[in-house]
This record gives structure tokens, C-alpha cells and sequence, in this order.
């Protein structure tokens, strides 16, 4: 082992790439504390816990940050209608920066002098952890292991990083039978690699585990592009959705059994769990990544798609059509700059700023309906409509 170099705090996942670079952070001289962000995933965080003491960390943080991903990133998301690349809701690069935030935090409040990630070279979440921590800290020290050469030559695929998680005693999830990855968070669950490299495998012949959530699975009838949906036969559902006055999701109610959520994260969960059972959100697209390659994600994306629907339908009724001209323009370098991963910089801040005060008359309740994978848009009112039902 190298002399102590320091400490380092590791976003840690407990996935095979993290727990791996955990020990070796720690072979190289570092000690090493741990930090999990709950940001919404199905996860053991105890079992996380122990197994990251037991890797060696000397010190695990685990911080619930759902809270404020949905009031500080998705919200504003919500507002700008951000949609990258047309399609794209941005459930991985919103919340990138809140937990690169909580990193940065941790590190200055340990005295810390690095922080590390286990993002590959070739990913977008490279940039979006690092140009969060140097914006937020510029002096901190960013340890990338996949970009280091006396790492990637260790390990320069999957197998190498298995043999030795094998060889150091370490339990990971991931077996040569199933390399794929997955990403969860309370906006939406990603998956990416392995066989979904190749674009033309449909992403339902993937084994069951990869779909943990059972959304949207969709059932190929013809090789010329046609499917029918396979989700269940349920009745629409219809919602209502409701503006608070500084302009984000207030309540929603479901208007067939009176059931209601008003904080922001129950309101979010409760979205979540609705458009779910309806197979609502699910895209399979490719991607042009900031580094410079095109990639393939298949995502999963219910409370977002409905806002999104909703927050469209209400703005359209409520905002002036130059206004509006102007705004989409802005949600347009909205969305690329959050996919790049400029949360923090100034002009993210400030189109933040100039979408948010656009914003001030759009408010009022949607009706909805959620129906085999489509959100029907059946009504709406507002105090500040700019709907003139006399004069049509």
C-alpha cells in the first residue's frame, strides 16, 4: 500500500463499479468515506451500510435528498417543460448535481480534500458530478478512476472488475449473465449497456429482472415497427392536477376514489405509482451525448410525463403566445444545458431565473387521464385564462 494520501469521499452506490473502486481507493493510500444519496431508489440503504464498513470505509453517509430533487430540480424541470432531444426528460442529469451537492457538502464538512465517482470515461455523469463539484468548490480534487490509466488497465472490461471483486471477498449484484445497468431515482429508472448496446434488441426480450418496476412492456407484433400495448386493461384514470401560487404542482386528486396528495414528494410518489400501473412514460431512444458519441437508454419516466403533459396544457392556456415563443426557446438551452451538466453554472441560474418569472400566470387545475400508456388531457381552468369563451 501506498503512504496515506488523504481522505476521499466516494459517491458510493454499492454496485459493482463503486464497491470495487472503494477498496482500491483504499489500496492506493486513501482512506475512504462513503457516501449513498437516497434520491428515490428501491434500495437496502442499511445492507449498503454494512457492506461499505465492511469494504473498509471509514465513515458511511447515507443522506435522503428526495426531497429536495423533486422541489429543486424537478420542479424547475417541470416549469421549463425541458425535453432534450425531443424525448429525453432528464430523470439522470437532474439529479446528478443534487447529489454532487450533498458530495461537496460532506467533503467540506470532513475536511476532505478529494471526492471521487465511479462514472466511466464515456458517459455524461463524468461531467455532471464534476462540473458540480468544481462550481460548488473549485479548489477540491476530483478522483475519475476510469480515467485513470493505472485503473482502466487493470480493468479494462467487466470481467477483470468481477474477478476481483471475487478476489477481495466483494458481494456485487452483477454477474457475467447479466451486464447490464441500471439507474433509479424518484424521477425515473434508466437502463443502458450490455446487450442493449446493440440498438436493434428489443429492449422486452431482456431477461424479466431488468424491468423490476413492470412498466410499459410492450409487445412486438409485426418486424415493420407496429405494437400493440401490453400493459393491463385498466379503466382511464382521471387526476386532477392543481398550480399553487408559485406556479409548481399543489395537490392532485383522484377523481374516481377522492384520494389526494399535497406535499410535493407524496405528490410525486403518488404520480409515480398511477401513471406506473398504466405503462405511462416509457421511451427506448438513442442519444447524443455530450462527449461526443451516441448512446442507447431505454427510460421510465411516470410522475414526469404526466407533469409534463399537464404543465404544457395549462401554460398554453394561461401564458401570451410571444411569451411563450420566447420560453420555448429558453427550454430548449434549459434542457441541453442540464443534459451537459451545467446546473450550477450562470447561465443555467439565469435562464432558471428568466423561466421561473414566465411563470407567474400560469396557474389553475388540469383533468387528466392516464389510459395504456397515454396521458389524455380532458380539461382545464384558470383565474388567469387567456381563453376567451364569448369572443369563440
Amino acid at each position: 500500500m501506498d503512504q496515506p494520501k488523504g481522505t476521499v469521499v466516494l459517491a458510493y452506490s454499492g454496485g459493482l463499479d463503486t464497491s470495487c473502486i472503494l477498496v482500491w481507493l483504499k489500496e492506493q493510500g486513501y482512506g475512504v468515506i462513503a457516501y449513498l444519496a437516497n434520491i428515490g431508489q428501491k434500495e437496502d440503504f442499511e445492507a449498503a451500510r454494512k457492506k461499505a464498513v465492511a469494504l473498509g470505509a471509514k465513515k458511511v453517509y447515507i443522506e435522503d435528498v428526495s426531497r429536495e430533487f423533486v422541489e429543486e430540480f424537478i420542479w424547475p424541470a417541470v416549469q421549463a417543460n425541458a425535453l432534450y432531444e425531443d424525448r429525453y426528460l432528464l430523470g439522470t442529469a437532474l439529479a446528478r448535481p443534487c447529489i454532487a451537492r450533498k458530495l461537496v457538502e460532506i467533503a467540506q464538512r470532513e475536511g476532505a480534500q478529494y471526492v471521487a465517482h465511479g462514472a466511466t470515461g464515456k458517459g455524461n455523469d463524468q461531467v455532471r458530478f464534476e462540473l458540480t463539484c468544481y462550481a460548488l468548490c473549485p479548489k477540491i480534487k476530483v478522483i475519475a478512476p476510469w480515467r485513470l490509466p493505472e485503473f482502466y488497465q487493470q480493468f479494462p472490461g467487466r470481467p477483470e472488475l468481477m474477478d476481483y471483486a471475487k478476489k477481495h471477498g466483494i458481494p456485487v449484484p452483477v454477474t457475467p449473465q447479466t451486464p447490464w445497468s441500471m439507474d433509479e431515482n424518484l424521477m425515473h429508472i434508466s437502463y443502458e449497456a450490455g446487450i442493449l448496446e446493440n440498438p436493434k434488441v428489443i429492449d422486452h426480450s431482456v431477461p424479466p429482472a431488468l424491468q423490476p418496476r413492470g412498466w410499459g412492456r410492450l409487445c412486438v407484433c409485426s418486424l415493420i415497427g407496429n405494437f400493440t400495448a401490453g400493459w393491463p386493461c385498466r379503466p382511464p384514470q382521471p387526476l386532477r392536477l392543481v398550480n399553487r401560487p408559485w406556479r409548481v404542482p399543489v395537490k392532485v386528486t383522484n377523481t374516481g376514489d377522492g384520494a389526494t396528495r399535497h406535499s410535493a414528494l407524496e405528490l410525486f410518489v403518488y404520480l409515480n405509482d398511477i401513471a406506473g400501473k398504466h405503462g405511462v412514460g416509457r421511451i427506448d431512444i438513442v442519444e447524443n451525448r455530450f462527449v461526443g458519441m451516441k448512446s442507447r437508454g431505454i427510460y421510465e419516466t411516470p410522475a414526469g410525463t404526466i407533469l409534463y403533459h399537464a404543465h404544457l396544457d395549462i401554460e398554453a392556456f394561461t401564458m401570451d403566445r410571444e411569451v411563450r415563443k420566447i420560453k420555448q426557446g429558453l427550454a430548449l438551452k434549459f434542457s441541453e444545458l442540464v443534459y451537459n451538466g451545467f446546473w450550477h453554472s450562470p447561465e443555467c441560474e439565469f435562464l432558471r431565473h428568466c423561466i421561473r418569472r414566465s411563470q407567474e400566470p400560469v396557474v389553475g387545475t388540469v383533468r387528466l387521464a392516464v389510459f395504456k400508456g397515454q396521458v389524455y388531457i380532458l380539461g382545464r381552468e384558470s383565474p388567469r385564462s387567456l381563453y376567451n369563451e364569448e369572443l369563440v
